[in-house]
């Protein structure tokens, strides 16, 4: 079935209206009629199960038939912490991450971050395009939120935001054991804890202060084995094991 997201403000009693973009697909791509069901999505983890009912050239009104909490949510909320990488390896960050159920992603200038920060006109261009494709995966994976792109922090900064996390994994090749990360994943796992962050280098890696820093604050340090993977795999990999450890 069809799905779309709306805006909470879009829901009037027991209709929602859609405008913009998604008239145009809903009539000429899609060539819907009234009668036919879709799935809305106010984008909050709330799925309406709808019927069409009125189609024209600005708008169209679907019907609430039922409405329920999206079934597509992790129960933990992970937060990518992501070290700036070169060229187009951001936008496979993001749209990738927001599949494997990541809540937020917050890019991160680090000591070896090669991208330097932009000026804040193209820094607002960059995000608008980076929550764009958090859109587009979410709608692709029938996501019951849009993960945030939020803006570029410096590590400390980011640091700062990850103190509010009940938990923070920094992946690095000079941690202990495979049977560590096991053990630690585990216990999120049982503690049941409710958001993690999780901190990836840029090319290059972390500085040896930065990842002390991050342990300083409680991060846990962990290995995702012994091959060197890079910054646009090594969150994919840690995302992949714990929506598995959490997945219910």
């Amino acid at each position: 079935m069809y799905r779309f997201y709306v805006e909470r403000d879009a829901i009037v009693k027991e209709e929602i209206i859609l405008t913009g973009e998604d008239v145009n697909h809903i009539r000429n791509v899609l060539r819907m009629r009234a009668g036919e069901e879709v799935i809305l999505c106010d984008g909050m983890g709330t799925d309406y199960w709808c019927r069409l009912k009125e189609l024209t050239k600005e708008f169209v009104t679907a019907s609430i038939i039922t409405k329920s909490a999206s079934e597509t949510e992790l129960p933990t909320r992970f937060v990518l912490f992501q070290g700036m990488p070169k060229k187009d390896k951001m936008e496979l960050i993001i749209q990738k991450a927001v599949e494997l159920g990541v809540w937020e992603i917050v890019p991160v200038i680090t000591k070896r971050t090669v991208v330097k920060p932009s000026e804040e006109k193209k820094e607002e261009k960059k995000r608008e395009r980076f929550q764009a494709i958090a859109r587009a995966a979410a709608m692709q994976s029938m996501r019951g939120i849009i993960p945030k792109v939020a803006q570029e922090l410096s590590f400390l900064d980011a640091l700062k935001k990850a103190r509010t996390l009940d938990a923070v994994l920094i992946p690095y090749e000079e941690a202990r054991g495979i049977e560590y990360t096991r053990k630690v994943l585990a216990k999120l796992v049982a503690d049941g804890v409710g958001s993690i962050g999780i901190f990836i280098g840029p090319e290059g890696g972390f500085e040896k202060e930065e990842v002390q820093a991050a342990q300083d604050m409680g991060a846990s340090c962990i290995t995702l084995g012994h091959r060197i993977l890079r910054t646009e795999t090594a969150g994919l990999v840690t995302l992949s094991l714990l929506m598995t450890a959490f997945e219910i």
